[in-house]
């Protein structure tokens, strides 16, 4: 197996292109959190009229996105590293449009009351801060703690429909194209996400992956095209 060429540019170390897609989290929480403070109806859902609700995955839905998506990057970064720095730069470019996406739209809760309609600055600030701080998510339920209406468009099936792109072309598309559609299968059991949030999360992160695979393209030797096989 070949290895990525050591790469010299400071944006091309793991340790800064960890720090970008960190940073750009946060910032989409921030604008998630100034979301919440407006009100907004519940809509009606086709597929989620027919799907039913699985309460531990409600409960566990960021732990089991955690479980999957975790192993496939770490092989992302074994395999090819500056297409896994690649990864993290642009993750970070689209958990910032989906913090625009999410302020724009400004879809209503798909399940139970609106709670943090009128969401005070102060109280907006304690959840942002525990939402940033990994240990309180691991502890309680992750974001349905804090967000109710960060919906448009989903970020676990962004995140995990991104990582299947890179991970297809640096050879395991198979294993990570099962993580994803398992995850996707949580957003609907677990009533994350309305439909359309999923179908949209599909179509702008493909349209940003390939924007950036074209004007950017990564260091070392990712493939240019994906595997026939």
């Amino acid at each position: 197996m070949h290895h990525a060429p050591t790469m010299k540019r400071p944006l091309d170390h793991v340790a800064a292109a960890l720090l970008w897609r960190y940073a750009c989290h946060a910032l989409m929480l921030g604008l998630a959190l100034i979301n919440e403070a407006r009100p907004a109806p519940t809509l009606p859902d086709a597929v989620l009229a027919v799907t039913p609700y699985v309460e531990w995955i409600g409960a566990y839905n960021y732990h089991l996105w955690l479980a999957l998506y975790v192993p496939v990057a770490l092989t992302l970064w074994w395999r090819d590293r500056a297409a896994f720095v690649h990864f993290l730069y642009v993750g970070g470019v689209l958990s910032l449009v989906r913090g625009v996406c999410i302020n724009l739209t400004g879809l209503g809760p798909v399940d139970g009351p609106d709670v943090n309609a009128g969401l005070d600055w102060a109280r907006g600030v304690a959840a942002w801060w525990n939402l940033v701080n990994p240990l309180p998510t691991f502890q309680a339920a992750g974001a349905h703690v804090h967000l109710t209406k960060d919906l448009f468009f989903s970020g676990h099936t962004a995140t995990t429909f991104l990582l299947f792109l890179y991970a297809r072309r640096a050879g395991f598309g198979r294993v990570a194209l099962a993580a994803h559609l398992t995850v996707v299968a949580t957003v609907f059991l677990s009533r994350l996400h309305y439909t359309i949030d999923v179908v949209a999360a599909w179509a702008i992160t493909w349209v940003l992956f390939r924007l950036c695979i074209e004007r950017w393209p990564p260091a070392g030797h990712f493939r240019s095209r994906p595997p026939r096989a």
